[in-house]
């Protein structure tokens, strides 16, 4: 096919034909836009992006604890709170990059916000009359406007997250062409590599971050936090020129309301026999858009799509009348995600301990090294993104490989395999982590005086370990089902769906916390939360969290042996049903 680009005759492989634009609004020249060379850019943003926010989060719970003197149950429920909301708003945040402000203009405005919030926390510790405390030193409890000023500005961060996240992953994936056999590839390492970055950046955040707030002054650390988002954010505008951008169409939400509204309508009428006779648009008048193929699963939406009129009529109907087949298949991708979503909830429940009861056991161990050199308590994190990047390295570049010649699946195993693959080390960090609690509690029962400080802060490695290598294979995973499942006008608020379960996880510890804090004082027995660890029974909180997450695993299993992935066209709407080798699934693809 020739293809006259910018007046010129072009050969159709120097130019990118998947609807994204440069930065001139053309389409992109292969050579010069996308792939890793614009993906750089934006990994380098998502790096100091990460930095902030786990030098943040990882040491939120010490703050509460230590400069707003709250109890230990008080700052776990705050500390979720916070997460929740950060992984929730990306929901709005997806939302309005993929319907009204494309992905790119998204992380301008959102870093905005996140600027702001740093600002503020920077001026919440220096600025006399914000600052938690006078100048006698003598502080049991800090002034409300600072509690004001610092709750403000953590969730101005949290504001600016619900935009940045979302916007930003899904636009470094768009930057890889799905049509294309070498992008292709190189989208498949994408998202591991995106997660080496953030680990990069936690790392980092986790031990000179945190070092320096223990030892110089939390405010020091936020100065640092400011200069280097507004150093990345320039080098984020600087790729302007590299990358591809997609123009947003419209609200993503109001196809599927047609569709319901449509197939309800419909509802009376007779399933087609032939699934052929329901409307697709003809690819010959020209949309730039790929084509989903029928699938069998929730058929009464397929009404929808059924002409009850003269077919040469079809393109004149109200979309609330007639809808596409694409468009229905879209529907069902979303409503089959949900169950996948909910099961996934349990995961995240055990990630949250890691920024509240995991931070605060370290403090409460022996962390001198050498000549007296102490460890922050949230540093033990970096044993985590450690596991993390070790797990990445070797799923992409050994297993994957290996698996691709057993399974002939371009991608090694299939995304939910991956996905439940790392649930099992979630269970076997919550078991670790339920053996080290308990002798560490005997540890204080031997010796009330020295308590746990017999025990070296490296008995929480193997929990943290086991844990990042969970999340290697549950988090990547979860990332690009959610890009990739959705419908492709909705892939902003796709990588959002993955940082909702993360959201809703956080809400939902805190909810469990307090109900099993109810349920185990009622039963006239001791409280697994007392007002320290030590009077605490995390431990058992950690065996419940094990046998949920194992009863959950099945439950997903059966899930994912049931879920249909999305079937791209690659000819025609016939060939999805007349000849299956034309049409190809996203699954053996992409």
């Amino acid at each position: 096919m020739n293809l006259e680009v910018n007046g010129e005759e072009g050969d159709e492989k120097k130019w990118v034909h998947d609807s994204s634009v440069d930065h001139k609004g053309k389409v992109p020249l292969r050579a010069s836009t996308g792939s890793w060379k614009a993906a750089f850019f934006i990994i380098a943003i998502e790096t100091s992006e990460r930095l902030s926010f786990f030098g943040i989060a990882t040491s939120l719970v010490l703050y509460l604890t230590k400069v707003m003197h709250h109890d230990l149950k008080t700052a776990a429920r705050n500390v979720n709170y916070w997460s929740g909301v950060t992984t929730l708003m990306p929901l709005f945040g997806g939302f309005i990059a993929d319907s009204y402000m494309g992905r790119y203009t998204t992380v301008l405005a959102s870093s905005i916000f996140y600027l702001m919030g740093l600002i503020l926390l920077t001026l919440s510790w220096f600025l006399p009359s914000l600052k938690p405390c006078d100048d006698t030193g003598l502080c049991t409890k800090p002034r409300r406007i600072h509690e004001v000023v610092f709750f403000l500005a953590i969730y101005l961060i949290s504001f600016g997250t619900g935009g940045h996240k979302p916007s930003l992953e899904s636009f470094g994936a768009d930057q890889f062409d799905e049509d294309h056999d070498e992008e292709r590839r190189q989208k498949m390492s994408f998202f591991n590599w995106w997660n080496c970055a953030l680990c990069t950046g936690l790392i980092v955040g986790v031990t000179l971050i945190v070092y320096i707030q223990d030892n110089i002054s939390w405010g020091a650390a936020d100065i640092i936090f400011t200069v280097v988002m507004v150093f990345s954010l320039i080098i984020f505008v600087l790729g302007r020129t590299f990358y591809r951008y997609r123009v947003p169409t419209g609200s993503p939400l109001t196809p599927m309301l047609q569709v319901l509204v449509a197939s309800f309508s419909k509802r009376k009428l007779p399933h087609p026999s032939d699934p052929a006779q329901l409307y697709e648009v003809p690819k010959s008048i020209g949309i730039n858009k790929r084509f989903l193929c029928h699938t069998n699963k929730l058929k009464f939406l397929d009404k929808a799509a059924i002409l009850v009129n003269d077919g040469s009529l079809a393109e004149k109907q109200s979309p609330w009348n007639l809808s596409t087949v694409t468009k229905v298949e879209e529907t069902k991708l979303i409503i089959n995600m949900i169950p996948i979503w909910v099961s996934t909830i349990p995961f995240g429940i055990c990630v949250a301990q890691t920024a509240t009861f995991f931070v605060k056991q370290g403090t409460t161990l022996n962390r001198k090294i050498g000549n007296g050199f102490e460890i922050p308590p949230a540093s033990i994190f970096t044993v985590s993104a450690l596991g993390m990047v070790v797990s990445v390295a070797i799923y992409d570049k050994i297993l994957v490989p290996v698996l691709r010649r057993v399974t002939q699946n371009e991608r090694g195993i299939n995304i939910l395999q991956r996905i439940g693959f790392g649930m099992l080390f979630c269970i076997a960090a919550m078991i670790a982590a339920a053996l080290v609690e308990r002798k560490r509690l005997e540890a204080v029962e031997r010796d009330p005086l020295k308590g746990s400080l017999t025990m070296s802060i490296f008995w929480l490695a193997p929990q943290f370990l086991i844990i990042g290598f969970g999340d290697g294979f549950t988090l990547v995973g979860l990332q690009e089902y959610f890009y990739d499942q959705v419908p492709d006008s909705m892939r902003s608020l796709g990588i959002a769906f993955y940082l909702s379960v993360m959201g809703a996880a956080s809400f939902l510890s805190s909810m469990l916390i307090t109900v099993v804090d109810h349920m185990t004082e009622k039963s006239g027995s001791k409280s697994w939360f007392g007002k320290d660890l030590n009077s605490s029974r995390l431990d058992k909180f950690y065996w419940l969290l094990a046998a949920m997450s194992t009863l959950n695993l099945f439950l997903f299993a059966f899930l994912a042996s049931r879920f249909s992935y999305k079937r791209v066209q690659k000819v025609a709407v016939a060939d999805c049903y007349e000849d299956k080798s034309d049409y190809e699934s996203v699954e053996t693809k992409v």
